[in-house]
């Protein structure tokens, strides 16, 4: 990869922009200058029981790249990254990575295992071609389950949220 002015790598944009499900960059973690990736800071619906169990799976794991898990539409993610569309952090998983590349939907859940050791090498499966399909049959399949909750458990809008997995 080129370390200037070349085009971000597929799944990664400039300054809070946004970057499609296509991660073939995620998983090496490089953004478009070629610096690594130092941190990532991954925004999850509070309110989302299945959100908040990935949250806390994702802290129960050996990071080699540390993950900041904050609250999408919060006060902290708003003053973090005031660019960024918020409203739409609270509809699909957002990562953003510290030199300002962002990751939605299968690319977020991606670089997300790509930060974690035991789940590198899945990351990287999960960057080919084949595995965009699987990464984001999960996504929409996790992203059914999410919203059959709604109705049933989550009246006014807010689902109850369950403790740290055991």
């Amino acid at each position: 990869m080129d370390p200037d002015p070349a085009p971000a790598p597929s799944g990664t944009a400039g300054p809070y922009g946004t970057a499609g499900p296509e991660t073939a960059g995620a998983p090496e973690g490089v953004t478009r200058r070629g610096t690594p990736v130092g941190r990532l800071t991954v925004l999850y619906d509070a309110d989302c029981p299945l959100c908040v169990h990935l949250r806390h799976w994702l802290l129960r794991q050996r990071q080699l790249v540390p993950l900041d898990l904050v609250p999408a539409g919060s006060q902290r993610a708003r003053r973090l990254l005031p660019a960024l569309d918020h409203g739409a952090t609270l509809r699909e998983i957002t990562v953003v990575g510290d030199r300002g590349q962002v990751y939605r939907g299968a690319a977020a859940w991606t670089v997300c295992l790509w930060a974690l050791a035991a789940y590198r090498h899945q990351a990287h499966r999960l960057a080919t071609p084949a595995g965009r399909l699987v990464a984001r049959a999960a996504v929409l399949g996790a992203a059914r389950w999410r919203e059959a909750l709604k109705p049933d458990g989550c009246a006014d809008g807010h689902c109850e949220v369950p403790g740290p997995p055991g």
